[in-house]
């Protein structure tokens, strides 16, 4: 019964998404519901591995900036075409997370060590793309304006839109098979009570490990969304925080280990930015300050996000 409500909340959202853009008639609309999607999507990869699996990380953008800096240098320094440079820079990502994984979970790290690795590896990233000459250094790199669908470049923001649709709808998949199969089963028994789960003889290491390959495969594909979106990149945004707590901060507000809950939560917190933003005139550091304070609210008034307030309303109406 469970299952049939929530392909029917999926579906809907769908409907609704696909149908937006024939409503909306502003760039800067069009511009708001893509980064609502691009964080969605980042926000589900950390929902993979934090929400189902327990692991959190607080450095996810390791992942993201190597899957933007990848696709970004194989175009401008190897003149590689776009698509073809996304699908490289995604597994770039890919290798990260399970080189990384690899060196966490072999000497059992988790909860606030794993959390601080994860952190360790974002910032020695940042310093590296800060301090080697084909990332650009500290001016970063930039993806030359080439205006075609071929160079993953769109005329419309109406296209790109309907491809980060495409890329969250992929995310969503994904995370649905997991909450439905064995291996995410297994996933979220290791989240519960490893020990136990152990017992019962699922092996810990190639189940996390599998789990943040898939992450980290999903935040290079929102680097690389970002990079095309945004033609240029430098270590500050790729590595740094911003993109780490919004990774880790959508699933925490829509709800984590639910397939909807980073949607949601990337869409409220947008909205919540955008409005705030109006009100002070964009005053520096207010995000990161807006952030800690729904963070701290949602922590203590929502600990199941906004996936399980709806819940706990539907119930009431029943």
């Amino acid at each position: 019964m469970r299952h049939g409500i929530e392909l029917w909340a999926i579906a809907a959202c769908g409907v609704f998404l696909i149908a937006l853009p024939l409503f909306l008639h502003s760039d800067s609309a069009l511009g708001f519901w893509f980064l609502c999607l691009l964080f969605a999507l980042l926000g589900q990869s950390w929902n993979v591995l934090g929400g189902y699996g327990g692991q959190y990380s607080f450095g996810h953008a390791a992942f993201f900036g190597t899957g933007a800096y990848a696709t970004a240098v194989l175009q401008v320094r190897l003149g590689l075409d776009p698509w073809s440079a996304a699908v490289l820079g995604v597994a770039a990502s890919a290798v990260a997370g399970a080189a990384i994984g690899a060196l966490s979970f072999r000497y059992g790290l988790r909860g606030s060590y794993f959390a601080l690795v994860t952190l360790a590896f974002a910032e020695v990233f940042r310093v590296v793309a800060n301090s080697v000459g084909f990332t650009g250094g500290g001016v970063g790199i930039l993806i030359p304006l080439k205006l075609a669908a071929g160079n993953f470049q769109f005329m419309e923001k109406r296209s790109f839109y309907y491809v980060a649709l495409a890329f969250v709808a992929v995310s969503l998949a994904a995370t649905l098979w997991l909450a439905r199969s064995r291996f995410g089963a297994r996933l979220v028994a290791l989240r519960e009570n490893e020990a136990a789960a152990q017992a019962l003889g699922i092996d810990p290491f190639r189940i996390k490990l599998g789990a943040i390959t898939l992450s980290a495969t999903l935040a290079g594909l929102a680097g690389v969304l970002y990079a095309q979106y945004f033609l240029y990149l430098d270590p500050g945004i790729a590595y740094g925080p911003t993109m780490s707590i919004a990774a880790l901060l959508g699933p925490i507000v829509g709800g984590t280990g639910t397939v909807l809950g980073p949607l949601l939560g990337a869409v409220a917190l947008r909205a919540l930015g955008e409005g705030a933003s109006r009100l002070t005139g964009d005053a520096p550091g207010l995000n990161l300050v807006l952030y800690g304070v729904v963070l701290v609210l949602t922590q203590r008034f929502l600990p199941d996000g906004l996936m399980g307030l709806s819940v706990r309303l539907g119930r009431l109406h029943a």
